[in-house]
């Protein structure tokens, strides 16, 4: 069975362009400088995961052409990865089912706050309905057989959720990784991790660190995710990247091993 992880975005929280700015990276014509709000798709065999679902989600979707989800990851709760999930009302109305939404107990309940409408025993007609799982950084969980190893890492002083897909590890929004929770991480093929640009930022991993997360970690490849504008052209900073690392970009589809 094919296993594959599609970047579905690999912005920041205002995506790129950002709206009003004119610096190069926003004014360039380059698809790879184009950046939705970061999100994920696993794909294996005729299931479909989407890891988030931010203010993109259904443009994401579309690009995708996705027409069933078993489930949606949640790696924490801020706007741009969770704010889409009113856009799951297609895929509720075609596949007849509640959506399985899994997150941490804290995540959950965000989401049963921002959207209490979905949750009303009287709904107004057209509303979907989810299913809340929770989940912890203790427990392996299985979507259709498919065994998923949550990974706590600070986003600053929040812990969020990355996620272990069999060889491939997805994280972002991270600033520090625990040791015990590297040790989840360590032997796998394929890391993707956020580095958003070239200073320090007080919640997420820079270059420079995410660089060295890479390096303690030995994976065969590394991909960067969850960039700023400011990150610079891809063009311009990729080749300067050591040869196992290299900024992901939107659409890219990359295979693993589960």
């Amino acid at each position: 069975m094919k296993r594959s992880f599609t970047f579905l975005g690999t912005g920041t929280s205002q995506g790129i362009p950002v709206i009003g700015c004119d610096c190069d990276v926003c004014r360039s014509s380059d698809p790879k400088d184009k950046r939705l709000r970061v999100a994920g798709l696993v794909t294996f065999g005729e299931h479909r995961i989407s890891v988030d679902a931010g203010p993109d989600f259904r443009q994401q979707m579309l690009s995708q052409n996705v027409k069933s989800l078993e489930a949606i990851l949640l790696t924490h709760e801020h706007n741009d990865h969770i704010i889409g999930l009113d856009d799951i009302r297609p895929l509720y109305f075609r596949q007849k089912v509640d959506m399985p939404v899994y997150g941490l107990e804290r995540v959950l309940a965000e989401v049963r706050e921002r959207f209490s409408y979905f949750f009303l025993e009287n709904r107004y007609p057209g509303v979907p309905r989810i299913e809340l799982h929770p989940i912890s950084k203790e427990t392996t969980f299985f979507i259709q057989g498919m065994p998923i190893v949550p990974i706590e890492v600070m986003h600053g002083k929040m812990p969020i959720m990355g996620y272990r897909f069999g060889d491939l590890v997805y994280i972002t929004d991270a600033k520090s990784i625990s040791e015990e929770e590297t040790k989840k991480i360590i032997g796998c093929k394929t890391l993707i991790i956020n580095a958003l640009h070239h200073r320090v930022h007080h919640s997420h991993f820079n270059l420079d660190e995410a660089l060295a997360f890479i390096e303690k970690v030995q994976p065969e490849r590394a991909w960067l995710t969850h960039m700023s504008h400011i990150m610079g052209l891809h063009h311009q900073v990729n080749p300067k990247l050591p040869q196992n690392v290299s900024l992901a970009y939107d659409g890219l589809t990359i295979d693993f091993v589960c």
